[in-house]
């Protein structure tokens, strides 16, 4: 969770208006390398005998922050003019994005606050305040995350850099997936979880793209299936109270990832509570790597689907893996 250092660096543009194309994920993955850490590419055979398929993992755990958000939060930090960065940045989080931006802030030398639930895992919260953020704290509800930053860009002025609904930080995640791709070619199947789509949407533009005959999936806990439904109904479904050990996929999908998603994904699989603890256990145990439970979902999903998955080779974006180690679902 380290790695808030005090670079100072200058803004290199970014597109704000346009849908991002493997272009802009080849520029932004440019803007951002200096800062960010190219996360390795792992296997393990004995995931690959369970699940009978070639499984390739790319490691986000080892990313700065903890998480993929520091490549969407930097590529967008890094975008802003010096009339906008010179009034700082806010968003409001559960925790990866919020460590990500305060950290691609104070890369930048930059204000930043942030809205965060009361019960945001503490390992999320301390994150955030070791990297120079400001935490505003707020009732664990959408609209009171929502209320709260309105006050605080009334207050201070600075410019909302939202987790995901930002084709900046879509941009940005998409580079996971292209520095995926372009070390492992020919993928049949690429998988990432899914919250607010930010994530799935880069992932998606950036395989289809190098690839066009790779199937991107999402995945998605059963008790947070907003993504599911919306999918299935054609339209964005908030989420209802979703109730799930995956705290980063609670999130509704956003009017600017929903769209991609529709375009380029082949389907979302939905995967229960148990299977998700599952999964994480055998990365933890097997790959001797730490996960959070979202970045278990989809291996959870390949678990879920194991009879449609032999002889595939599967990418699997493990996005992050900042547990809290007192609240472990597993003994």
């Amino acid at each position: 969770m380290g790695d808030c250092g005090r670079t100072r660096v200058a803004a290199n543009g970014g597109d704000t208006l346009r849908e991002p194309t493997i272009i802009g994920i080849r520029e932004a993955s440019e803007r951002i390398k200096q800062l960010i850490h190219r996360t390795p590419v792992l296997t393990c055979d004995t995931l690959n005998r369970i699940c009978d398929a070639e499984l390739h993992f790319k490691c986000e755990n080892f990313q700065k922050t903890g998480s993929f958000k520091i490549r969407g939060a930097t590529n967008a930090v890094l975008s802003l003019s010096e009339e906008e960065a010179s009034r700082g940045v806010a968003t409001h989080s559960s925790g990866n994005h919020a460590a990500a931006l305060a950290l691609a802030a104070r890369w930048r030398g930059i204000r930043a606050y942030v809205v965060m639930p009361e019960n945001a895992p503490a390992v999320k919260r301390e994150a955030v305040g070791g990297c120079g953020g400001e935490i505003i704290y707020c009732k664990p509800t959408l609209k009171a995350r929502e209320e709260e930053l309105a006050k605080v860009l009334e207050r201070t002025g600075a410019v909302f850099v939202p987790p995901y609904n930002d084709y900046r930080v879509i941009a940005g995640q998409g580079t996971a997936a292209l520095e995926l791709c372009e070390e492992v070619r020919d993928f049949d199947v690429v998988m990432a979880p899914v919250g607010g789509g930010g994530l799935l949407s880069g992932t998606a533009i950036a395989a289809r793209s190098l690839s066009p005959a790779t199937k991107v999936y999402g995945a998605e806990p059963e008790q947070a299936d907003d993504a599911f439904r919306s999918f299935r109904a054609g339209r964005i479904v908030p989420a209802d109270n979703p109730n799930t050990i995956a705290d980063g996929l609670r999130t509704s999908l956003g009017e600017l990832t929903f769209p991609i998603i529709q375009k380029y994904i082949a389907d979302i699989v939905t995967v229960r509570e148990e299977a998700i603890k599952q999964a994480m256990r055998l990365i933890w145990e097997r790959m001797k790597i730490i996960v959070e439970p979202s970045a278990a979902v989809p291996l959870g999903a390949v678990l879920t689907k194991r009879g449609e998955v032999p002889g595939k080779r599967i990418g699997i974006i493990l996005s992050g893996g900042n547990v809290d180690l007192t609240r472990l679902p597993f003994g």
